[in-house]
C-alpha cells in the first residue's frame, strides 16, 4: 500500500482532515530522495578501483616507468590525500566527529592504502627494512592508531587492530581469523587469547569512560572474535582443556550479556554460537561412553528445537518490542 491510499484510508476514516492529507502528500512526493548511501558505495568502489588499477599499470609498465618514478607518484598521491584531511580536519574531541566533507572519510582512508603499497614497493624491490619485518608493520600500525583518533575514522582503526595483531603474528579478520591462524604454533593460541581480552578490554573502557565510545564495536567485534576462536582451539588441541573451556564460556557469555545491552544481533550470533559449539565440544569430551551413547541419540534432537526457539524469540532476548 503507498503513502496516497494510505493517507486516503486516514481521511475516509475522519482520523486526518482531508487538508492535512493533501500537505503530507505533497510533502511525501516533492521531499528530496537521499543518495547518501548510494554515493558511499561509489566512493569506495573508487577507491578500491584506484588502488588496483594502480597496482596493474605498475606491474604492466615497471620496465619503462622506473621504480623511482612510481615511488614518487605513490608518494605525492598519498601526501595530497593526507594534506586535504589535514586542510579540512575539525578540532579533536573523544566524541564522534562528523568529518567535515564528504570526501574527507575516503581519502583518508586511501591515503593509508597507499601509504602501505608505498611501504610494501619500498620493501620489496629495495629491501628498505632489511629483515627488520616486524618494524615494517610496526610504523603503519602506530601511524593508523594516530590517525584513526585524530580524525576519528573507524575503517582507518581496524587497520590498525589489524597491523597490530599482524604484528604479533596473528590474522584478525573475522572470515580469516581460523583459516590464516596456525594455532598449533607455540605460544599463538595464548597471543590470540591475550590480545583478543585486551582488545575487549579496551572496547569497555571506551564505552564507559566515553573515550571514542563508538570505537568499541570495532574493537570488540576483532578482539571478542579472536580470544573465543582461539580459546576453542585450545579447548580442542592444548591442555589444560578446563581453562580454556572456562575463558571461552565467559567470554561468550560476555558477549551475549553486550548484545543484550547494545541490541546486537552480530555480538548475540557469535556468543551463541561458539557457545553452543564450546559446550557440546566439553559434554562429549567429558561424559562417560555409556552415557555418550544415549545423549548422542537425543541431544541434536533437543538441540535443533532450542536453535528453533532461540530464532523464534531472537528479539524477546535482544529486549527489541515485536
Amino acid at each position: 500500500m503507498d503513502t496516497k491510499a494510505i493517507l486516503e484510508n486516514l481521511t475516509q476514516k475522519g482520523i486526518i482532515p482531508e487538508e492535512q492529507s493533501v500537505q503530507v502528500l505533497e510533502y511525501e512526493t516533492t521531499k528530496p530522495f537521499s543518495i547518501h548511501w548510494e554515493l558511499r558505495s561509489l566512493l569506495f568502489l573508487g577507491i578500491t578501483l584506484l588502488t588496483s588499477g594502480l597496482g596493474v599499470l605498475i606491474y604492466k609498465n615497471i620496465d619503462t616507468i622506473g621504480h623511482q618514478a612510481i615511488i614518487a607518484l605513490i608518494g605525492a598521491l598519498v601526501v595530497v590525500c593526507f594534506y586535504h584531511v589535514i586542510r579540512h580536519r575539525l578540532p579533536f574531541s573523544w566524541d564522534e566527529v562528523n568529518h567535515p566533507t564528504k570526501f574527507s572519510e575516503h581519502a583518508l582512508l586511501l591515503g593509508c592504502t597507499l601509504f602501505l603499497i608505498m611501504e610494501g614497493y619500498l620493501q620489496f624491490q629495495y629491501n628498505f627494512f632489511g629483515t627488520k619485518y616486524g618494524l615494517a608493520i610496526f610504523i603503519p600500525t602506530v601511524l593508523f592508531f594516530l590517525l584513526a583518533y585524530r580524525f576519528d575514522h573507524r575503517g582507518v582503526l581496524s587497520m590498525a587492530i589489524t597491523g597490530l595483531a599482524s604484528w604479533l603474528g596473528l590474522t584478525i579478520s573475522p572470515l580469516a581469523v581460523l583459516e590464516k591462524n596456525d594455532f598449533t604454533a607455540p605460544g599463538i593460541t595464548n597471543t590470540g587469547i591475550v590480545l583478543g581480552i585486551a582488545l575487549a578490554v579496551i572496547s569497555w573502557l571506551s564505552e564507559t569512560r566515553n573515550l571514542k565510545k563508538h570505537f568499541g564495536f570495532t574493537y570488540l567485534l576483532l578482539g571478542g572474535n579472536l580470544a573465543v576462536i582461539a580459546s576453542m582451539t585450545g579447548l580442542f588441541t592444548s591442555s589444560p582443556k578446563i581453562i580454556y573451556f572456562i575463558i571461552g564460556v565467559l567470554l561468550c557469555l560476555y558477549l551475549v550479556m553486550y548484545a543484550r545491552k547494545t541490541q546486537s544481533l552480530i555480538f548475540l550470533l557469535l556468543g551463541v554460537v561458539y557457545g553452543y559449539i564450546m559446550l557440546t565440544y566439553a559434554a562429549f569430551e567429558a561424559l562417560p561412553d555409556i552415557v555418550l551413547g544415549f545423549l548422542s541419540i537425543y541431544y541434536f534432537l533437543f538441540t535443533s528445537i532450542g536453535v528453533i526457539f532461540f530464532l523464534l524469540n531472537v528479539k524477546k532476548i535482544l529486549g527489541l518490542k515485536k
